[in-house]
């Protein structure tokens, strides 16, 4: 699961009201913005994120920015590529979006990571700019690879700037010899005499003549940060002459001479009150109170920023604040001189204003800051149940992995919470040698544990077990999972709902992974009840999806229906995480039977609750769902399409992966009569009539007696039509078995189409009727309707031979919707379609929401926009100018009512005017 963001490092650097023209640093910026990489490079305080901020702040060509602020932290490739992803998200909105599902999953590469990035940022039409400013901060052998592979892969309209005090690790000659590179160096950033005389007598308002101007340029060099400094030091200076002739040294020297002139100058409680806060990485008053133990924090925030001591505001409303990065080293190094036993006790209080405040992480921060490793380890442990419930299991694999190992010594808690977010992250690098040392702790005596949650250690031995069993489901043991699973039922508590919760979805992964779906719907009941007692809304609705999806199996339509009702409810109207995914999957109950309104509007309502409502998974389960939609109405190319994307931002968890979705593409082609394309996939998965039929393989060799159907269809032959027999008279017995009656349905439905191909109507027509009468309680309509025109002609029979079946009747009806490709309203008229937002028909009138009906120019380019194909791409397609592209995608985005490439194709599907084949 992708870090948490801290949106302050995402944010622009405010524009300076006063700051000094550079335009010949900007001519070189500018002719960066046509290249692959603009480099700026050079030592600290030679003003270079201050002319980023200012050109980008400036400049009138509405180009989108994406600015990560990096620190130290960043130096971790999760939460490197996570401020990234955010960063590129904020500037495009939905252009990382994908990127972030596949980073959240454990098992994903980031080439894999960074190839969907720049899929989805190579089919936006808007230029951007990628803003890493101080880069030398993050940067280190992890972080490499995935940057090297993003600027070869770079698209055009893409620009990378990165701002660093050292040069990257990255092939810079390569890009130098293609002319991919500018570069910015110290050389360059260095104020000429005219600047720093600008600079020193205009902004901070000296009145240096030039030859002292000029003096204490070349002391300088043209360094800005000492320009800054010695303009402070000479306010109020009698001899401003004496003080620049007695100006030199090096880098170091100058900052220590001049932050000494600066600090020496200040009144002793504003001298104090920098040192103290010195230790602070952000700045507000009442954070500043609790670590000066004084109450003037405000005022003194205020005086600092009027004498422009190096504060730098992090918001509009002057609350919060940081210290200039140089400045804040400076005064650091001094308190360490001056008063190094105040650092610990500085941290301290800190770190418990971050506790009080609610913020674990930093409250930690300053404990291992002060040295004082047990109080860390004590609030981390109270923070963990909190941790898991927001699902920011995230922050304690970062712990684990990087705290001292002894931190855990004889706490039990403390080192089982570690576990709990190294596995909540799939994370089981080195899992098992930990659970074996805190069940060792389990036996030692009370007296040498310790322990701050009292209530997480009567919990221990049920955890402990549920780790096992889900380290057995992992490893492929599922007999081990069900053992440790009874196990730590056995020994929770009445009241220990997470526990129970914990073991009884293991319980029925292992039942599901097994075919016994009865018993994995039992378990995952308990999982979800106790969930709900315990408050956990978000695990709730993902226990929603998988009952959900046993329940359709099943042939349940209803239940599944009001089990993503109820975890709606739950919410009460707040977009708990997993919102998204209860439309989505109403979405699909409501396809099930027929009802294509309802199915749009569900996944309408899911789009407005946004990405950041949904799990992992929402992004693929939607695409299905749309993808969906789009066959039921014909367009199959457009469904194949958004299956292939589908497939590419799927996310991996504990459940089985039991509808694949290449299988659910191949389905698609065999049903639009590619037949050769649902052969290739058969082959590449290497899915044949021979193998053995299990419960995890039902739908893809479901999906191959599909194919075979179709292959009898095209060529008549005898061998296909005879293997599809074969392999549903296999599947057919099995879900019998098994309970699962949505299976039997589409079974049958395939094995009368079989039956009528082979010549034999009567068995056809009485293997359709079970079928009808198993469909009928729960209005299952969709399976039969997907396999027009052979079973309207069997329909056509059945009411002939039963004219009393009305359900048969209203199938019929449904398959000559489905014939005259019309999309069904399941009983709704235009009007409430229209309610609904779906199209009935064709019409030169704009669809309910578009302002005014698309060209057929802007048809072609929406089409386009669909592909991977980037702008100049689809320039080259069209046959016209990269400007007359943007032209038309400006004016496709003006009508859809979005502001991005992904929006776009997400709102005309909505809308139904995407371009199909055909039209």
């Amino acid at each position: 699961m992708p870090e948490a963001v801290i949106e302050t490092k995402l944010l622009l650097p405010r524009l300076r009201q006063r700051t000094v023209p550079r335009p010949r640093l900007e001519e070189l910026l500018i002719r960066g913005a046509e290249t692959t990489l603009t480099l700026i490079a050079a030592p600290a305080g030679f003003g270079k994120t201050t002319l980023l901020g200012g050109w980008l702040g400036r400049r009138a060509r509405g180009c989108p920015v994406a600015w990560v602020s990096l620190d130290e932290r960043d130096i971790d490739p999760l939460v490197f590529w996570t401020h990234v992803l955010h960063a590129v998200g904020r500037a495009v909105p939905g252009a990382a979006a994908s990127a972030l599902a596949e980073l959240g999953s454990s098992h994903a590469r980031i080439e894999e990571v960074l190839s969907v990035l720049v899929n989805e940022l190579g089919v936006t039409a808007a230029d951007l700019d990628l803003v890493l400013d101080d880069y030398h901060l993050a940067e280190s052998p992890a972080i490499q690879p995935g940057m090297a592979f993003l600027l070869e892969h770079l698209p055009p309209q893409v620009h990378l700037v990165i701002s660093t005090r050292a040069d990257p690790a990255l092939p810079l000659a390569r890009l130098r010899a293609r002319g991919e590179l500018v570069e910015i160096r110290a050389v360059d950033l260095r104020f000429t005499n005219d600047e720093a005389a600008a600079y020193l007598n205009g902004v901070s308002e000296l009145t240096l003549d030039a030859d002292e101007v000029a003096a204490l340029e070349a002391r300088t060099e043209g360094w800005a940060a000492a320009l800054q400094l010695a303009a402070l030091s000479l306010r109020g200076k009698a001899d401003p002459a004496e003080f620049i002739a007695g100006f030199a040294g090096d880098d170091r020297f100058v900052v220590d001479y001049l932050a000494d002139e600066v600090l020496g100058r200040q009144p002793a409680d504003l001298r104090a009150f920098l040192l103290d806060t010195s230790v602070l990485e952000e700045l507000t008053a009442s954070l500043c109170d609790a670590v000066t133990r004084r109450a003037d924090g405000r005022a003194m925030l205020e005086q600092l920023e009027r004498q422009n001591l190096f504060l730098v505001p992090l918001d509009d409303q002057r609350r919060r604040y940081r210290y200039h990065h140089l400045f804040a080293d400076v005064l650091r190094a001094h308190l360490l001189d001056e008063r190094p036993a105040d650092v610990p006790r500085l941290h301290r209080h800190a770190s418990d204003w971050y506790q009080e405040a609610g913020d674990p992480e930093a409250a930690v921060r300053h404990a291992v800051a002060a040295g004082d490793l047990d109080l860390a380890a004590e609030r981390i442990e109270l923070a963990i149940p909190a941790l898991l419930q927001d699902r920011r299991e995230a922050v304690l694999r970062r712990w684990a992995r990087d705290l001292p190992a002894d931190l855990v010594r004889n706490r039990p808690v403390l080192a089982v919470g570690f576990i709990g977010g190294l596995m909540s992250s799939n994370d089981f690098q080195g899992v098992a040698s930990r659970l074996a040392y805190a069940e060792s702790l389990l036996d030692a005596p009370a007296a040498d544990l310790r322990v701050a949650d009292a209530a997480e250690l009567a919990r221990l031995p049920a955890t402990v077990h549920t780790y096992h069993a889900a380290l057995a489901l992992v490893g492929g043991r599922p007999e081990h999972t069900v053992q440790h699973a009874e196990l730590a039922l056995a020994r929770a508590a009445e009241d220990d709902h997470r526990s129970v919760a914990a073991a009884s979805a293991l319980l029925g992964l292992a039942s599901w992974s097994n075919g016994d779906l009865q018993a994995a719907h039992r378990a995952y009941r308990t999982a979800s009840e106790h969930l709900e007692q315990a408050g956990h809304v978000a695990d709730v609705m993902g226990c929603a999806i998988t009952l959900a999806d046993l329940e359709m199996t099943q042939g349940r339509l209803r239940e599944a229906r009001r089990t993503f009702e109820h975890a709606l409810a739950l919410s009460g109207g707040s977009r708990v995480r997993g919102t998204a995914d209860m439309y989505v999957g109403l979405s699909r109950v409501a396809w099930e039977r027929g009802d294509l309104a309802a199915a749009k509007e569900h996944l309408r309502q899911a789009d407005e609750v946004g990405d950041g409502s949904g799990l992992p998974q929402n992004p693929h389960r939607w695409r299905v769902m749309m993808a969906h939609l789009r066959q039921a109405e014909g367009d199959t190319a457009t469904a194949v399409a958004l299956l292939e994307e589908a497939d590419r931002v799927y996310v991996a968890d504990f459940s089985p992966n039991v509808q694949p979705v290449a299988a659910t593409r191949a389905r698609l082609l065999a049903a639009s009569g590619d037949v050769s394309g649902a052969r290739a996939w058969a082959r590449e998965h290497t899915v044949t009539a021979a193998d053995e039929l299990t419960y995890l393989s039902e739908y893809d060799h479901l999906t191959l007696a599909r194919v075979l159907l179709a292959e009898h269809a095209a060529t008549a032959d005898q061998d296909a039509l005879g293997e599809a027999a074969t392999l549903m008279s296999g599947i057919l017995a099995a879900s019998r078995l098994g309970g699962r009656t949505g299976t039997v349905i589409e079974t049958l439905v395939l094995q009368a189409v079989a039956q009528r191909a082979a010549g034999d109507l009567d068995a056809a027509t009485g293997t359709l009727a079970e079928a009808v009468h198993l469909a009928e309680p729960e209005h299952s309509v969709r399976v039969f309707t997907d396999e027009v025109p052979a079973v309207r002609a069997l329909l056509d029979e059945l009411v002939r031979r039963q004219p009393q079946d009305t359900f048969a009747r209203h199938l019929l009806h449904e398959c000559a919707r489905r014939s005259a490709g019309e999309a069904s309203t399941a009983g709704l008229g235009t009007q409430a379609a229209d309610a609904a937002g779906v199209r009935l028909g064709p019409g030169s009138q704009p669809a309910p929401g578009l302002v005014e009906p698309l060209s057929s120019r802007e048809t072609d380019v929406l089409r386009l926009l669909a592909s991977d194909l980037s702008g100049p791409d689809i320039a080259r397609q069209l046959h016209v100018s990269l400007a007359t592209v943007r032209t038309h995608t400006q004016h496709i985005y003006a009508k859809l009512g979005v502001n991005n490439r992904r929006a776009a194709v997400r709102r005309a599907h909505q809308l139904d005017v995407f371009p199909r084949a055909g039209r």
